[in-house]
Order: structure tokens, then C-alpha cells, then sequence
């Protein structure tokens, strides 16, 4: 019986502990929530503060530029999509945007502002607050290229075909004058590539123009010294030549065969015109052999052996100045494309000089502060709310 007490005592002594436990850690829970409503107002506060009064101004110079290319010696050409509007205004010029937007937002660009306008001092002058200003001069250049990043803003519209740019700057001459840098530099940059690529191409042609005329003038050295050594100027024209005089000598051995053929049949065998006949009949026929010799032969070296030669020879002449007139044509045309290829970024906006701080919205940043420190407070206090009826 004594132990059944001992052990009812023990049990309600420990359901006491243990609600005196959950009760401490609900008014702890409850403490927290208060202490994080009182954190979020004095942060809201102090964000307030920090956006009316302490922040500085910052002045946006707007530009919108489009690049377009010199079409010197462009004949009618039909841009099917074009006509029917595929890939918005400026879909034909988008890889040109596309690029020209990387180079703004380059280091290599970043570079070239700071050396012209010192842009370090600018965004680390310490008059500046401290949480939008750079806060070392000498800071490397991947945090300072970053801090450039959300600084200067280059946006392509691919719908109108036009990067749109915006500088911010704590001065507005400084931002005028990025936002005008930023134009000319692009304008530059892309004129030098296209410059250098024009370059390459026509240089590339007048290599192959030059090895073509060399070859042309191989070639035909070869056919001189072909027609030389063999003294014809056209072995073709000869062979002809040569093809009449047989023709005709054949002619005339069938005259005097006629000849022979139409002698009395009582003439005697050794009848002097019947052995005049026969002699010019052989004489002819030997003729005969001998131009057939000159033209063709099992030996080789023969006339048609120097044709076949020398038209081969001329062929390669008419191949190699075909080549040569094409690598001109070429030529020409690249020298004539190399003129278009200048592209001139056009401002369809000018850098604007601003005479308001645009940024920051000071009004915008405190509202959106508020209403956020608002909604944080009022879901702690939902929780507390929670907690307590829990206790309860």
C-alpha cells in the first residue's frame, strides 16, 4: 500500500515537471516572436531612414541604339521573312545586337571607361553611403566588374531591334558621358571586326588569285616551249594539213588507175604509157605512205602522238586561266563586299544628360519595405497568437 502512494506521488510529481517544462517553452516561444516583431520594425525603420534620407542619388543616362550595315553595292534582294515579319524588326541584324551587347558588358570595355573617365574614383567616392558606392578604389577586377554590372544595364529588344542602355551614376555629367562612350566604343568595336574579317577574306583571295596566275602562267610557258621545240604553232592545223594532201594524192591515184584502166587492151605489157602510168601510180601510193608515216605510227612520235600532246598541253592553258578568271571574279566581288561591311551603330536616342536622381525610388523601396515588414510581423504574430492558445 505504502509503495502504490510512493508511486502515485512520483508520477504526479513528474506530470508537474513536465508541464512546467511545456509551460517555459511556450513563454519562451512567445518571447522569440516578440523579440523578432520588435527586429523586423526596427529594421523596417532603419531601411526607411536609409532609403529617405541617407541614400544616394544616382542619376540614369538612357541611349537606344540599333546597328545598321552599309549596303554600297547591294542589288535587289527579296527577304522572304522579312515580308512576313518572322523573327520581329530586328531579326536580320540580332546576332550583330546580340554581340554588341557582350562587348558593353565586357571587362575589356570596363577597361577602357576607367582609363578614359576614371570610373573607380567615381563609384568609391566616399561621400557617397556606404552600401551603394564601391567601397575600395583598388578593388580586383572581377568585383569591380561586377559592381559595373549592376551599374550599367545594356537590354536587347528583340521585338523593335534595339539595345536599350542605362547608365547610373552619382553625377549626370559621368553618366552622359559612359552612356556616350558606350555608343562610340560599340560602333568601333564592330566596325573592327568587320574590318578584320573583310581583310582576312581578301587576303585569302589575292593568295589564290596569285597562285592561280602562276599556274596560268606555268601552263602556257609549257605550250611554248612545246610549240617551240617541236617548230608548229598548231601541229592541229597540221594534221589537217596533212589529211588534204593524202585525200588529194588518193584522188589522183584513182585518176591515173582511170587512166591505166582505159588503155587499149592490145597495148603491149611494156607499152612506154603503160609503164608511165604504173610508175606514177607507185610514186603516188609512196606519197601516200609516207604522209600516212608522218601522221600516224606504231613507232610513236608521229603527229598525232604531238596533237594529242599539245591539245592536252592547251587544255591545261584553258583549265588553269578558267581558275585564274574565277579566283579574279572572286576577287572583285570580295573587294566589293569588303566595302559593305561597315556597320554604323545609328543612336535612335541619344545619350540623355539627366537633371533628376532616378534611382533610387525612394518612395517605391520604403513603401515595398513597410508592407514587407508588415507581413513578416503580422505572420509572427499569427504564430505567437498560435503558441499562446496552445499554452492555453
Amino acid at each position: 500500500m505504502k509503495s502504490a502512494v510512493q508511486d502515485f506521488l512520483r508520477s504526479v510529481r513528474g506530470g508537474l515537471a513536465k508541464a512546467r517544462d511545456r509551460v517555459s517553452e511556450s513563454i519562451l516561444s512567445i518571447t522569440l516572436f516578440r523579440q523578432a516583431v520588435r527586429l523586423t520594425v526596427v529594421l523596417a525603420v532603419v531601411a526607411s531612414v536609409y532609403w529617405l534620407m541617407i541614400a544616394s542619388d544616382r542619376y540614369v543616362s538612357e541611349a537606344n541604339v540599333i546597328i545598321q550595315k552599309t549596303e554600297l553595292v547591294s542589288g535587289p534582294v527579296v527577304d522572304i521573312t522579312s515580308l512576313i515579319g518572322v523573327g520581329g524588326a530586328g531579326g536580320a541584324i540580332r546576332p550583330d545586337q546580340l554581340l554588341l551587347r557582350e562587348y558593353l558588358l565586357s571587362v575589356d570595355m570596363l577597361k577602357s571607361l576607367d582609363a578614359t573617365l576614371d570610373l573607380r574614383s567615381h563609384y568609391s567616392d566616399w561621400r557617397r553611403d556606404p552600401i551603394a558606392r564601391m567601397w575600395f578604389k583598388d578593388a580586383s577586377m572581377e568585383w569591380f566588374h561586377r559592381y559595373y554590372l549592376s551599374r550599367v544595364s545594356v537590354e536587347f529588344d528583340d521585338y523593335a531591334g534595339v539595345l536599350r542602355i542605362k547608365v547610373q551614376a552619382y553625377e549626370p555629367e559621368v553618366a552622359n558621358a559612359i552612356a556616350s562612350m558606350l555608343a562610340q566604343e560599340g560602333e568601333r568595336y564592330m566596325n573592327q571586326i568587320g574590318h578584320e574579317l573583310a581583310e582576312t577574306q581578301v587576303k585569302f583571295l589575292t593568295t589564290q588569285v596569285t597562285l592561280a596566275q602562276e599556274r596560268f602562267r606555268q601552263a602556257s610557258q609549257a605550250l611554248l616551249n612545246f610549240q617551240n621545240k617541236k617548230g608548229l604553232a598548231s601541229p592541229q592545223a597540221t594534221a589537217e594539213s596533212i589529211i588534204a594532201i593524202i585525200a588529194k594524192l588518193e584522188a589522183q591515184r584513182t585518176d591515173l588507175q582511170t587512166q591505166l584502166a582505159s588503155l587499149p587492151a592490145s597495148l603491149e605489157r611494156n607499152h612506154p604509157n603503160i609503164l608511165m602510168l604504173k610508175r606514177a601510180i607507185e610514186a603516188v601510193e609512196r606519197q601516200i605512205l609516207q604522209e600516212r608515216a608522218r601522221l600516224a605510227s606504231t613507232s610513236g612520235k608521229t603527229l598525232n602522238y604531238t596533237v594529242e600532246e599539245f591539245e592536252r598541253l592547251k587544255m591545261n592553258v584553258s583549265f588553269t586561266q578558267d581558275i585564274y578568271r574565277t579566283a579574279l571574279i572572286g576577287l572583285e566581288k570580295g573587294q566589293i563586299d569588303a566595302t559593305r561591311t561597315l556597320k554604323k551603330v545609328s543612336l535612335l536616342q541619344a545619350p540623355t544628360f539627366p537633371e533628376y536622381p532616378m534611382e533610387p525610388r525612394r518612395i517605391y523601396n520604403t513603401v515595398v519595405t513597410l508592407l514587407l515588414a508588415t507581413m513578416i510581423a503580422g505572420i509572427l504574430k499569427l504564430l505567437e497568437s498560435v503558441v499562446r492558445d496552445h499554452v492555453d
